[in-house]
């Protein structure tokens, strides 16, 4: 009797990619550059997670509709803690109502770009359709239960970013994880040492990605899971059976000093 067996494909992504809209990312990083990069680097999924807003997934979109690339839509929220959280979601219409939220849990400040940094908001020929005015590094009002809790409302997908980083992280701001955050999974830097880490997990599963802010950081870390399909329901699915590996590369950047160059004006890249 002969058996056939079939395998599902191992996908390698990166949820925690920075464009040229969070105010500390490199302003040659449109999402049609970040695409490119991120095919070169051997990837086969991303998403581009800003701070507290989605407004270039419509440029991502198209990018990866015109290189045959595959991508989900989100950000990166931070909360009234100072925790980062990805929220992760499957179309644009969820991306944009959760930005609507974040937006409105803002401060009403004007982002001063001179002090730090501009933030584009691009289409896919790299245009500078405009610059957002608001405080996108700011901390929202909502705490990251709140935020769970609405990512989870829209059908999305809610991860601890960076946990073993000393800022921003929920080990920095909190102590650690309490286990009622409502989150799906943890995201670790490529330094942080798995093995060290895995016990202060909660028994979530542990992700890692790049959180690029410049385009050479694209390709650093990633994560591979078995997926037919690249979506919030297939990852659910690959948390729940831990079918999941993580790897990364020699740093080759670092976040906090990431450069940004140029002073774009409108209609221009």
């Amino acid at each position: 009797m002969r058996v056939t067996v079939y395998y599902l494909p191992v996908f390698k992504f990166d949820l925690h990619i920075h464009s040229c809209l969070s105010p500390c990312g490199d302003l040659d990083a449109s999402p049609s550059a970040i695409v490119r990069a991120a095919k070169r680097a051997g990837l086969d999924g991303i998403m581009i997670a800003d701070h507290n807003s989605s407004r270039n997934s419509p440029a991502l979109a198209e990018a990866c509709r015109r290189e045959a690339f595959r991508c989900l839509f989100g950000m990166e929220v931070t909360t009234a803690e100072e925790v980062h959280c990805l929220a992760v979601f499957d179309t644009l219409g969820q991306a944009a109502a959760m930005t609507e939220t974040c937006y409105n849990a803002l401060p009403k400040r004007v982002n001063p770009p001179d002090v730090f940094g501009y933030q584009a908001v691009v289409d896919a020929d790299e245009n500078v359709q405009e610059l957002e005015w608001r405080l996108l590094g700011a901390p929202t009002r909502l705490t990251i239960r709140e935020t769970g809790e609405c990512v989870h409302r829209m059908g999305g997908v809610f991860i601890a970013a960076h946990i073993d980083r000393p800022v921003f992280s929920v080990t920095s701001q909190l102590g650690g994880l309490s286990g009622g955050e409502g989150f799906d999974a943890v995201e670790l830097s490529r330094h942080a040492d798995i093995a060290v880490w895995r016990d202060k997990t909660m028994g979530l599963p542990c992700l890692r990605f790049s959180d690029a802010h410049q385009l050479d950081g694209i390709g650093s870390a990633w994560t591979e899971a078995d997926l037919s399909v690249f979506s919030t329901a297939a990852l659910k699915a690959a948390f729940a059976g831990r079918r999941l590996s993580t790897s990364c590369r020699v740093p080759a950047f670092s976040p906090s000093s990431s450069a940004r160059t140029g002073h774009p004006q409108s209609g221009q890249k």
